[in-house]
């Protein structure tokens, strides 16, 4: 089954260096629908530890099962304009509607 838009949490604002979770989740696709998520139309890069992260000074954590974006500490470089792309292979991959986030 092809995956729905899927719904995105994004905060239209948050504090510089707090801790800030954005959400993108689709029910419908089965198999189970892997996201990505997008800064200013720019796919981010899936960093799932610190090292090589650090050094691409990357501030954020990608779960592409979950569909979780999470920013430990978020900074003024993080204000953009974010979507996230749900896909599983089957059908056309569906993206949710653009969300602003102002640090």
């Amino acid at each position: 089954v092809a995956p729905t838009t899927p719904v995105c949490e994004v905060p239209s604002s948050a504090m510089t260096g707090t801790v800030v979770r954005l959400s993108c989740k689709e029910t419908e696709g089965s198999p189970p629908s892997e996201y990505q998520w997008y800064k200013n139309g720019v796919a981010l890069l899936e960093k799932t530890g610190t090292g090589s992260a650090r050094a691409a000074n990357i501030t954020y954590t990608m779960n592409k099962k979950s569909g979780t974006l999470l920013f430990n500490t978020v900074t003024k470089n993080d204000t953009g304009e974010y979507f996230c792309e749900a896909s599983n292979g089957i059908g056309l991959s569906q993206k949710c509607s653009v969300k602003r986030m102002q640090v």
